[in-house]
């Protein structure tokens, strides 16, 4: 089968021929329909985040159609739409038996540490796959499984009440959903901080206060239109240093602030001022659970989260196009929200 892989940190992907892969007891065999391009794949070409061993194929986000199962399979047949879960876990150890289990100590990712999506077939536990509703697309229902999920997931640590005001730092992929699912939280106003003119202009159909960062300070702009109050949850996925210290500077008193973006650059904090004085809480949120998704997937299915407009554009499997796709996310480049290969 064919597979985009990634030979070599900070060099551009490569497609290979490869053997399609095998069916465990447990285990399922998908042909892929549609997988998300996501900025963390950027950071593993990159070598900002960890990824190998190599050669690997990446691709997190993944949705298709079961082609085979092993023989201990019961919850899914041939035939079925599904969404992968994309963290691999063994069940068994105090993290998973917790319901934290993306601290396993033996997970392992799809599209990080094993191979991913970007090909034509992947091979996964059965219990990594969701059924996917007949509503929602192969592209829809990719992408969800990453930006959508990690958003319901730094929400819910964020512990968001209806009544609370939220200001979303970065309304690219996640971000447009953030927005969607904060709004479905009972957030009272959600506020979109971003420097591109059309996902401001996507964020403000879907409820949000629209920030544009380059006409001024971000903080600013909150405080004044709060009068002077600030947010209850500031949900940062950018991971540039200039927007976490945005993100702190938004909250006010008891403020939530959730860090999601990834990043290698250090930033500087005054305890007192930032969090002691405010009582406020820095949260760090790491990927999103199994147990989440099937509300995630209603949401979803109901249209209280409605993707269609995120999906902006579709490419083949194809190395030079992932790779130009790519680019354009390490730049921050372009109007383009959410692109997804479809094999």
């Amino acid at each position: 089968m064919k597979a985009v892989r990634l030979m070599e940190i900070g060099q551009p992907l490569q497609m290979q021929e490869i053997p399609v892969p095998a069916v465990g007891r447990r285990d399922i065999l998908v042909q892929v329909k549609a997988a998300g391009i996501c900025h963390s794949d950027v950071h593993y070409r990159a070598g900002i985040s960890p990824a190998g061993p190599l050669p690997l194929t990446l691709g997190h986000e993944v949705a298709g159609v079961v082609a085979a199962v092993g023989e201990e399979v019961t919850n899914v047949r041939p035939g079925d739409r599904v969404c992968l879960h994309y963290l691999i876990t063994c069940g068994e150890c105090e993290y998973c038996a917790r319901g934290s289990e993306q601290f396993c100590r033996h997970a392992s990712m799809i599209g990080k540490y094993r191979d991913g999506g970007f090909a034509e077939y992947i091979a996964v536990p059965a219990r990594n796959a969701f059924i996917l509703p007949p509503e929602i697309s192969f592209e829809i229902g990719a992408i969800m499984m990453c930006s959508s999920a990690t958003s319901f997931h730094a929400l819910r640590k964020a512990g968001l009440q209806a009544g609370e005001r939220v200001a979303i730092f970065g309304v690219g992929g996640l971000g447009m959903s953030a927005v969607q699912l904060a709004r479905a939280f009972g957030a009272i106003e959600v506020f979109a901080v971003d420097i591109d003119p059309a996902k401001l202009e996507l964020a403000k159909r879907f409820g949000a206060v629209p920030i544009d960062n380059r006409r001024g300070d971000a903080v600013e702009q909150i405080r004044e239109l709060t009068g002077g109050a600030g947010v209850d949850v500031a949900v940062e996925l950018i991971g540039l240093p200039a927007t976490i210290r945005q993100a702190i500077d938004a909250v006010g008193i008891f403020g939530r602030v959730v860090l999601v973006g990834l990043s290698d650059r250090t930033l500087s904090i005054h305890p007192y001022r930032d969090f002691v004085l405010r009582e406020a809480q820095l949260i760090g949120s790491s990927d999103h659970l199994a147990q989440e998704i099937p509300l995630l997937l209603e949401l979803a299915r109901r249209k209280a989260l409605d993707l269609s407009a995120v999906v902006t554009r579709t490419i083949p499997l194809d190395a030079a196009s992932i790779n130009a796709a790519m680019d354009e996310l390490e730049h921050f480049g372009s109007g383009v929200v959410r692109t997804v290969v479809v094999p």
